[in-house]
């Protein structure tokens, strides 16, 4: 990696306060000893600044250190951890003012110890490296950080949307994707290829390839449905319209460069969906579906119907507008998918504004609870399919769940149905609401007594359930009886340390 300023005042700075800790000496003797301000060796230790070759000489002089050994970029193995995080692409793309920090912050809290924070990050790095965790993991967990902060619902970018849709008078009506393929080609001079994807095996998982260079073409895979196109569209008119030029160019990530794109990223696909489904017009229809007295699937059918778009677009909407239209903000959104041929099921994306755990980022080989609505439904399509019934129209359901081992209960409803680029590949979206007093005010068929009651948990290894009550485990409660023999040797040794301990006089 090339040795940049901030790299070097990174390295000299975690030299001077290693060896300085070392000779057990205060900043305030070796600012003295160096001529300089102890302000200024603290500001320099933190990596905020890079003394001139004379000061270096000085503080080599102090510290009774070489002057090469100093300014080299070499260090010694205690330190060496620190200078491959602080070096790595994680540390140079991840954002830390989202987090009201500055790299040198960090850097500073860190470099208080080095020698403990090395070996700690030491472990971090062997734990990345072991686990695969890649600097996407990182930013795509910032991501969702950031979408916490802020509740999942951007008012801004609602505005934008809003003043695009009125500029057209386009107000209050479904937009579709002429409509918008149109625009790009007018305003924006795209070429739109609608050929290219589908007709190449290497291209054809994509929706959609952006190439900027020269005339903009905009190459959008022609086997997906209307509503998955016009979202591919509106998502490049935000591009334009918010003015993102660092933008992936692929629909679905092959790397992610920087965070400033995967944000970008985010924020012009929310535009799409603000563009898309209009905040005015679907409140109102979400409000006449919480106020019925029952849960009616078919109202969640009619709302994907009514506004001309896929469950998952409707899902993605929901969990933007219910905590901020609604206040139910503790809510978790969920994506699963398997083939057609296997109960295997993975989940591929997720936002948790709740404090319960979701079934997201647990064992490779963990199997995920097939107690979730989502997950039987995906059941439910595997077998309408394996009988050679065709494929049925996207399907809802609903229950109460119970996390076992804690006091919350959460409303859940999903929705599945094949994916239109791989049809034997089955996807599911789900949402939990959590039930309190805000949410039975506002879901009038919160206890509908024909939804079911159903405890349910993370994995099947995790789940404490005997086989006679659970029908549907798909995996031996392996991690649930190790946790549970580690609870019952820790009994025992206080049983064991209670005999031996003295009667108190």
């Amino acid at each position: 990696m090339a040795a940049t300023a901030d790299h070097l005042r990174f390295i000299l700075g975690l030299k001077l306060k290693h060896e300085r800790l070392d000779r057990g000496l205060s900043l305030k003797q070796v600012a003295e000893e160096a001529g300089l301000s102890i302000s200024y060796l603290s500001e320099i230790e933190k990596g905020r600044k890079y003394p001139k070759t004379e000061k270096v000489l000085d503080l080599a002089r102090a510290l009774e250190v070489p002057f090469d050994d100093l300014i080299s970029l070499r260090v010694g193995p205690t330190l060496d951890p620190l200078k491959q995080l602080f070096s790595s692409p994680l540390i140079q793309e991840f954002p830390f003012e989202m987090f009201g920090l500055e790299q040198q912050d960090v850097f500073g809290l860190i470099t208080e110890e080095p020698q403990k924070a090395g070996a700690l990050m030491q472990t971090f790095l062997e734990i990345g490296q072991m686990y695969n965790v890649t600097v996407e993991h990182f930013l795509f967990a910032a991501l969702r950080s950031y979408q916490q902060l802020h509740n999942n619902y951007f008012e801004d970018l609602e505005a934008a949307a809003a003043s695009f849709r009125e500029a057209r008078d386009w107000a209050g009506t479904p937009v579709s994707a002429q409509m918008l393929r149109q625009y790009l080609a007018d305003t924006f001079d795209y070429q739109i290829d609608t050929e290219a994807l589908a007709a190449d095996p290497d291209l054809a998982s994509f929706r959609s390839v952006y190439r900027p260079n020269g005339t903009p073409v905009l190459y959008v895979n022609g086997q997906l449905l209307p509503a998955q196109q016009a979202f591919v569209f509106a998502r490049e008119i935000g591009f334009q319209v918010l003015g993102f030029e660092n933008r992936p160019t692929t629909s679905s990530w092959i790397r992610a460069e920087s965070f400033d794109q995967v944000l970008n990223n985010f924020k012009a696909s929310y535009f799409a969906g603000a563009l898309l489904i209009d905040q005015e017009a679907f409140v109102a229809d979400v409000s006449d579906l919480l106020g019925a007295d029952t849960w009616q699937p078919d109202r969640l059918d009619a709302l994907v119907d009514q506004h001309q778009a896929t469950p998952e677009m409707i899902f993605y909407r929901l969990t933007e507008l219910l905590p901020a239209r609604f206040d139910l903000e503790d809510i978790f959104f969920m994506r699963f998918y398997n083939e057609a041929h296997t109960d295997y099921t993975v989940m591929n994306k997720a936002l948790n504004l709740s404090p319960v755990p979701i079934p997201h980022g647990l064992g490779m080989d963990e199997h995920h609870c097939r107690r979730w609505p989502g997950l039987q439904l995906l059941r439910d399509l595997r077998a309408y399919r394996a009988n050679g019934r065709g494929t049925p129209p996207p399907g809802a359901r609903a229950q109460r769940s119970h996390f076992m081992g804690q006091d919350m209960d959460y409303f859940v409803f999903s929705m599945a149905r094949p994916l239109s680029l791989a049809p034997n590949t089955h996807s599911c979206v789900s949402i939990g609401l959590r039930i309190d007093a805000t949410f039975k005010q506002t879901v009038r068929f919160w206890d509908d007594p024909a939804l079911p009651d159903r405890e349910v948990n993370l994995t099947c290894e995790r789940c404490p359930l005997p086989p006679r009550a659970c029908t549907e485990r798909a995996a031996p409660p392996t991690l649930h009886h190790e946790r549970d023999a580690q609870e019952r040797k820790e009994a025992a040794l206080d049983r064991l340390f209670a005999k031996a301990r003295p009667a108190a006089s």
